[in-house]
């Protein structure tokens, strides 16, 4: 199977979204609910349903509260992405009720960091899938495409909402912990995410560009692309290099401008994400 079609394999998904699924529930498990935090999401709102009322599980609370989301994403995403969001969800209720694990951590921060670090490392898994981990994500899918909000906005606005109500209700130590939570549980997702994605962007500025464009394709075997500039102090014009590397190839790369010519401009730019051609293929829910 090539390996621009393998991403949209059935078994890879379904491998994504439970292994995803599996890695939040150890987390959650093991340090999230021993200490009453918040998650963030849908799933946070619905731990703090239940440490408030007591009434239903969280599994069911989180069940209640996704059913709507997943009726509009069966309207407004793609049967595609609901089946797959579905089945993460699923497997994330069953996890979290068949898991019963306690990492015996005491220390509030020591359990925030942990919990956000593998919570954070399975969303990360789930939303490389052509799914998601449910809940929230599903809401946050269907606003990026509809109306181009990012889904790092609808997750800050719903979160901002979700805390002023604990603060409301919960101790401030629980509050702050969760936060520090949180945070590490973004950061922890966006790395898985780029992981396998992230690019680096140069621009090369040389006396011989010609040249050193030969010698980048024919030794380094990428593609580069060049990009007509003129100097705003001598007026001469001039031709930029630019390409697009991995982190393995930038070192090789800058030995080579380098010894091509000592006096070279190495200007590098991260990109998160680098679609068409040669590089990731457009995700399509």
């Amino acid at each position: 199977m090539p390996n621009t079609e393998y991403t949209y394999s059935v078994w890879w998904n379904l491998l994504l979204l439970t292994l995803g699924s599996i890695i939040f529930a150890i987390g959650a498990q093991g340090a999230v609910v021993h200490h009453e935090f918040i998650t963030g999401g849908l799933f946070g709102l619905a731990l703090f349903m239940h440490y408030l009322s007591g009434v239903m599980s969280t599994s069911l609370w989180f069940a209640l509260l996704s059913v709507p989301l997943f009726v509009l994403s069966w309207f407004f995403v793609s049967h595609r992405f609901f089946w797959y969001s579905l089945y993460a969800t699923v497997v994330t209720i069953l996890a979290f009720d068949l898991i019963q694990l306690d990492f015996g951590i005491q220390s509030q921060l020591y359990a925030a960091v942990a919990g956000g670090v593998i919570c954070g490392a399975g969303g990360g898994v789930m939303l490389r899938s052509l799914g998601s981990a449910g809940g929230l994500d599903v809401l946050a899918v269907m606003l990026n495409r509809k109306y181009n909000l990012g889904v790092g906005k609808t997750y800050l606005i719903f979160n901002a909402m979700l805390f002023a109500l604990m603060v409301t209700r919960m101790s401030p130590d629980a509050v702050v912990a969760s936060l520090i939570l949180v945070f590490i549980s973004s950061v922890c997702t966006e790395y898985i995410l780029s992981m396998f994605s992230q690019r680096k962007i140069v621009f090369i500025i040389s006396r011989d560009p010609q040249k050193l464009a030969a010698t980048i394709l024919e030794e380094m075997h990428i593609g580069a692309t060049f990009l007509h500039g003129r100097g705003a102090y001598t007026g001469t014009d001039r031709d930029l290099l630019m390409t697009v590397i991995n982190n393995i190839q930038l070192k090789r790369l800058e030995e080579l401008v380098f010894t091509h010519d000592d006096q070279s401009l190495f200007i590098v730019e991260n990109t998160f994400n680098v679609l068409g051609a040669s590089f990731s293929r457009r995700k399509i829910y």
